[in-house]
């Protein structure tokens, strides 16, 4: 057995929510120097630039969850403001990218999986994105870790699906089918000007959670069903985002799919699997336009 083999291998065979959710106790620990230690490791173990980062002193952070969702300083993501343009949602590099045909996204060469299952298995969920366009971002463990809107969006859904915790790596995409559609996940549906947007923020083995800026934490605890909450179009408990604010965050990196429907907009020239992403920075542009 290959060593990618066996790293597959481990991951089937190992305690995935167990081990995440340990690792999501330590990372929310207050440990004083030894915290201060690890984070020093971390930024020179994955060469992170700290510039960007609204607070450069690692002590500044009282946990490792503090550092890896730390903001960065006013200014240092330009956002595209033109209202026909979709600005990337976060650091990163994409995966894969492409059109939903019949109702499949592309995971990876010879890997191929169900949209309908990544949104939760509603079939009213999916409808409104067959024939349209996907984008799948991930974030390595040096990125940014705030997910941010891509365009002006009102919340209409959120859906919390259980499910594994693969890592979402791209050795894991191209060796284990359905990696996204088996995954955890939280899934938001928006209403925007150039129709609906789907944003699913998929976990993976040690993310320690999944937070979207209206609901706060949405996992952990790991559930056993799929779970759903609708929000109205205005009133309290309406979600109204701009593009370029904060929608969601990872604890500890994983991956980013997006989703909308046919002829709402077509990805820029250059936007291609491998490209690396800069939250804020152009993705699409809406076909109206």
């Amino acid at each position: 057995m290959n060593l990618d083999k066996f790293k597959i291998a481990m991951q089937y065979a190992m305690p995935k929510h167990a081990i995440s959710r340990l690792v999501g106790k330590l990372a929310a620990a207050q440990a004083g120097a030894l915290t201060t230690q690890l984070i020093k490791l971390f930024i020179k173990q994955y060469k992170i630039n700290m510039r960007e980062a609204l607070y450069e002193d690692p002590a500044h952070y009282k946990t490792f969850n503090e550092f890896f969702t730390r903001p960065l300083k006013p200014g240092i993501r330009p956002l595209a403001e033109e209202e026909h343009i979709v600005a990337h949602p976060v650091d990163g590099a994409i995966s894969q990218l492409g059109d939903v045909v019949d109702g499949q996204i592309i995971q990876a060469k010879g890997h191929d999986y169900s949209l309908q299952t990544l949104l939760g298995g509603k079939e009213e969920d999916v409808s409104p994105f067959l024939g349209g366009k996907f984008a799948c971002i991930y974030l390595a463990p040096k990125d940014y870790h705030r997910i941010h809107m891509p365009v002006d969006g009102v919340l209409k859904r959120m859906i919390y699906v259980p499910g594994d915790l693969f890592s979402v790596n791209p050795l894991t995409a191209q060796n284990v089918p359905n990696l996204f559609a088996r995954n955890e996940r939280v899934v938001a549906i928006f209403d925007t000007a150039m129709g609906p947007l789907a944003m699913v923020l998929v976990g993976a083995t040690i993310v320690a959670s999944i937070e979207t800026i209206w609901a706060g934490t949405v996992t952990p605890p790991a559930g056993k069903d799929v779970f759903s909450w609708d929000y109205p179009e205005s009133g309290t408990n309406a979600v109204h985002l701009k593009k370029g604010e904060e929608m969601g965050r990872f604890k500890l990196g994983s991956t980013v799919i997006l989703a909308w429907g046919a002829n709402e907009a077509d990805f820029l020239e250059g936007e291609l699997p491998e490209t690396i992403t800069r939250m804020g920075t152009p993705f699409a542009q809406r076909v109206s336009a």
